[in-house]
């Protein structure tokens, strides 16, 4: 069945979406300069503000793969929409609950309201982009940095002016349900959804089952799903770490410790909204090596700079460096020999967001035995050999 749209349609469909991946990217960053306030509100320690940063990414992990069924048997603009208004609804929640388990079971659904909207989103993406006919899936995960940029610093700056933290972070939930109730008419309805699947699926369904359960063994798909975990840790440090860092190793005031996090996704965002020509000019192999590198320089500079902006100029590093990693990785897990895309991606994606999620926890544990200036040095670390296994492994995996 073909699929046939006015041009003004698609062009709503794409702001629409546009604009959901900045409400996640809002949603989601405006909890960093939180996570403070959580801290000392709820006098934990490094590692139990771990165990309960554990319980955001449990949340996340563990909707991801039901997300998929519900947008296929409901669209994805219904679980945009249901997932957007639940995390609009419990961010305030997680600012003033006082207690360690409220804080918990409001974590655990805030995630799972990420990992829902996430795997939504980028559904809806994927098909607006098909009957768009141009790439727009940088500019799509650009507005979720620039949604990270605003959100982590909207609340501080609320509250430089004045305005009781309840309040600010009100406001914010408020311009988040305003966005995706106005947006959700925009947005493609199931039936429009099943059109450009049925028109731009290049595999069916029974023409790659029998490859399922080897995909999930492959060795070029676990080792991208490695290099992709490596990545979204880098990037799960800085969004629930960077705050506490700034504040509690590098004296920042307290409405400011959201600033790392906002150094960090505008660098991405002004890389992402130029991925695609930057990608087509150097190759995928300069990419990760040079950005893996790049990002490593960047968390070194942040933990090893006597000077706050030195700090700063690190995060700002770090984004740069990070920006296009991933899509690299996904772009190579869609042309692997044998192996669609279909299973390549969802495994890869997995083990990726795995890192994002679940990663910081592990740091929280690092900082507590150590210090968190060890936990992102480990991160560092890490970066580098991404770009060493990439470096010699990364060109032969097919």
């Amino acid at each position: 069945m073909d699929v046939v749209l006015p041009a003004g349609r698609v062009s709503k469909a794409r702001t629409a979406t546009q604009l959901i991946f900045l409400v996640c990217g809002l949603g989601m960053s405006s909890w960093a300069p939180m996570i403070p306030l959580a801290k000392d509100r709820l006098a934990l320690n490094d590692a139990n503000l771990g165990l309960l940063l554990l319980l955001l990414g449990g949340g996340s992990m563990l909707m991801m793969p039901v997300s998929g069924w519900l947008v296929g048997r409901f669209g994805s603009r219904i679980v945009m929409a249901g997932a957007g208004l639940v995390m609009a609804l419990t961010l305030p929640l997680l600012l003033i609950l006082p207690t360690p388990a409220g804080m918990a079971v409001t974590l655990f659904v805030f995630g799972s309201s990420i990992g829902t909207i996430d795997v939504a989103m980028n559904a809806h993406g994927v098909q607006v982009q098909n009957l768009y006919g141009r790439p727009i899936m940088s500019s799509l995960h650009g507005l979720f940095s620039v949604g990270g940029l605003f959100g982590s610093l909207g609340l501080g700056f609320l509250m430089k002016l004045g305005l009781n933290p309840v309040y600010a972070i009100v406001s914010i939930a408020v311009l988040m349900v305003l966005i995706t109730l106005t947006q959700y008419k925009n947005l493609f309805p199931l039936t429009i959804e099943q059109q450009a699947i049925e028109r731009f699926s290049p595999l069916s369904e029974s023409s790659v089952a029998g490859s399922q359960r080897a995909g999930w063994l492959h060795g070029s798909v676990l080792f991208l799903g490695i290099m992709c975990f490596a990545v979204f840790l880098a990037e799960g440090a800085i969004l629930d770490w960077s705050a506490v860092f700034l504040r509690d190793t590098k004296g920042i005031a307290p409405e400011f410790a959201g600033a790392g996090y906002a150094a960090f996704s505008v660098a991405m965002a002004v890389i992402r909204l130029a991925g695609d020509k930057l990608v087509a000019h150097l190759s995928g192999k300069t990419v990760v090596v040079g950005g893996s590198l790049i990002g490593a320089a960047g968390l070194g500079l942040a933990v090893l700079s006597p000077w706050v902006a030195g700090s700063m100029i690190g995060f700002v590093l770090l984004g740069v460096g990070a920006a296009n990693i991933v899509p690299v990785f996904f772009s190579q897990a869609g042309r692997l020999p044998g192996i669609p895309p279909t299973t390549s991606l969802p495994v890869i994606t997995t083990i990726g967001y795995t890192g994002l999620l679940t990663g910081p926890a592990l740091l929280g544990f690092i900082a507590q035995h150590f210090s968190l200036s060890i936990a992102f040095g480990f991160v560092s670390l890490v970066l580098i050999l991404v770009a060493v296994s990439y470096g010699v492994k990364g060109e032969a995996v097919n």
